[in-house]
């Protein structure tokens, strides 16, 4: 420090010396700070890979190849829609493997929700439950744009555009023995997904409104089940296809409504796959939570 005080205290050499080291250091912290700002600025853009299937033949002999591509997603242009994660399903199964699920889907909602990404919890008939909360208001004063394409309750499949999922759901899909009774078991979205203040609750084509009202055109959709409400709901994919989002389907954290005694007579996940391939063919491409989190992809413990 003395030489600071006085530098022709000292030789010239010695003055060299520290002078280099200085500039040196000061070089460091230069490009530490420019990596810290380039670092947050890459944190608000999501880097996806998003897998389609491609048909490489013609519309009389189709032939898929799969395909990836790198998305490269503005956070603030993003939502995350979560499907019908409810706190019980009438199946025993599905809500045993909707609670394996939760905890790894919310630390996929931690990380996009700090990178500036809009979560949207929907679940479907049971919003009441929130109401007055600024959650739900949130998405109650976003208002509705006109479409060129009309809005439904419910997005029923068009054989114009798809053919019929490949495995039979007829039964309800429960794949206990013996299966369960169904009901209306719900009364509130699983708790072991947070909601916090800045995200919004809805159950209806309002989620559109609220992604119009705050200029988002990109949608990852996550939740259950990819055969039914994930593809059918009024603020899911098909939907949000029809109105000309840039959607893509998180495939790890999602799980279908299907019996292993009904056609294709596979097993439970392997017709998750079946199906996961059907919206990568039909509707949009799919990617999986280590897009967002850094970590390997969510499996369940029975899928082996």
């Amino acid at each position: 420090m003395m030489f600071l005080d006085d530098p022709l205290r000292y030789p010239a050499s010695i003055r060299v010396m520290v002078f280099t080291t200085l500039r040196r250091r000061l070089l460091a912290i230069v490009i530490m700070v420019s990596c810290m700002v380039t670092a947050t600025c890459c944190a608000d853009t999501l880097s996806l890979h998003a897998r389609s299937q491609v048909n490489t033949g013609n519309a009389e002999r189709p032939s898929f190849a799969s395909k990836t591509e790198t998305l490269n997603w503005e956070a603030k242009e993003t939502a995350i829609v979560v499907c019908d994660m409810w706190d019980k399903h009438w199946c025993a199964g599905a809500s045993e493997r909707v609670a394996e699920m939760a905890p790894h889907m919310n630390q996929v909602l931690l990380r996009a929700r700090a990178q500036g990404v809009l979560i949207v919890h929907c679940p479907s008939s049971v919003v009441d439950f929130y109401e007055g909360t600024p959650m739900r208001k949130l998405a109650q004063e976003a208002p509705p744009v006109e479409t060129t394409i009309p809005l439904k309750p419910w997005c029923h499949i068009d054989p114009s555009r798809e053919p019929s999922l490949p495995i039979d759901d007829s039964d309800g899909g429960c794949d206990c023995d013996p299966a369960c009774q169904t009901r209306q078991a719900w009364t509130r979205q699983i708790d072991s997904i947070e909601i916090h203040e800045g995200d919004a609750i809805c159950d209806d084509a309002q989620a559109y409104f609220l992604m119009k009202q705050r200029g988002i055109r990109n949608v990852i959709v996550m939740g259950v089940h990819m055969n039914m409400c994930v593809l059918g709901r009024p603020f899911s994919i098909r939907q949000l296809v029809y109105q000309g989002q840039n959607v893509v389907f998180m495939r790890d954290l999602s799980d279908t409504m299907y019996n292993h005694r009904s056609s294709p007579y596979v097993d439970h996940f392997v017709a998750n796959r079946l199906v996961t391939m059907h919206i990568e063919r039909y509707w949009c491409p799919t990617i999986t939570s280590t897009d967002l989190t850094g970590k390997p992809a969510f499996g369940f413990n029975a899928d082996k």
